[in-house]
């Protein structure tokens, strides 16, 4: 080994911790991530079904029949059938059973119509109360509809004024 120069092998000490954020396989976990979402939201949608009430023409009727039931509810829940005006739940529902008594089965319908700012629970007591009452259908009125005179069971019912 006398001719043979020895090599020296130095190791350098390291400079420092590199903090730099590798920012391309970010990108590309982002990029697979983006696709993916966009393939499985249209999958997700969930479709909900509902029934909406065929449609018909229907002829506008100048006067109401005198027998009809109109239940109005005020703002404030004032009750009235017709035109008179209830005092409490009890009387509602008493009067509406007489006047429901007299009509025969099947044709035991009520129209109710209430203000756009009557509370909710205003409207189903009403509602409730009318099937107590015995009322076989209820129906919601969506235009205002003028109240017929009160029919008590053995009147004859009088022809609105013109």
């Amino acid at each position: 080994m006398i001719g043979k120069k020895r090599r020296k092998i130095s190791v350098q000490p390291q400079t420092g911790l590199n903090s730099d954020i590798n920012i391309t396989p970010m990108v590309d976990v982002v990029l697979v991530l983006l696709i993916i979402f966009m393939v499985v939201t249209p999958l997700l949608e969930k479709d909900i079904e509902v029934k909406v009430p065929e449609s018909e023409k229907v002829e506008q009727q100048e006067e109401l029949p005198q027998d009809q039931l109109v239940v109005t509810i005020s703002e404030s829940g004032e009750v009235k059938i017709n035109l008179d005006v209830m005092g409490n739940q009890q009387a509602y529902v008493d009067k509406l059973t007489r006047m429901l008594a007299a009509k025969k089965k099947g044709d035991r319908l009520v129209f109710f119509t209430a203000d756009d700012r009557t509370s909710y629970p205003k409207i189903v007591a009403a509602l409730d109360g009318a099937r107590q009452a015995g009322a076989e259908t209820l129906g919601m009125a969506t235009d205002k509809i003028e109240a017929a005179a009160p029919v008590l069971p053995g009147e004859t019912p009088t022809p609105p004024e013109p």
